[in-house]
């Protein structure tokens, strides 16, 4: 049985487990343009992008991380859709993001390039025509 049209109706946000809830949430709100939409005392930041989807930055637990690829099973990234990738590499390196590699032809059309925050979770940027 498929489920009725339009009940799922896309991503509301995703979740990252981070050593410093209020750092890492100012970090996606000055680098990447979030804005500090709700705060929860657990402490929880709800952050919001100008198209309106969020992003959940919350405390992590004592579990180790362990390495990852972009291959690795689970949620492997967090891909950020950009107008033009060369302005935005241009734009992070004066942040002084860390890059996981060079620009690549996505999948599914398009270009994209790697970087990380600074708790090391993997975000991309990606340019798609």
């Amino acid at each position: 049985m498929q489920p009725p049209n339009q009940l799922f109706t896309g991503i509301d946000h995703p979740g990252l487990a981070a050593e410093d809830v209020d750092q890492l949430a100012s970090w996606y709100c000055e680098v990447l343009g979030y804005e500090k939409y709700f705060r929860h005392d657990k402490p929880v930041w709800m952050l919001r992008a100008a198209d309106g989807t969020l992003i959940e930055i919350m405390p992590k637990d004592n579990t180790p991380r362990p390495e990852r690829t972009t291959w690795t099973p689970g949620w492997s990234h967090l891909a950020l859709r950009v107008s033009d990738i060369e302005k935005a590499i241009d734009y992070l390196d004066q942040k002084g993001v860390t890059w996981g590699g060079d620009i690549i032809n996505a999948i599914g059309g398009g270009r994209v390039r790697t970087f990380y925050d600074p708790d090391g979770n993997m975000l991309q940027v990606v340019e798609r025509k």
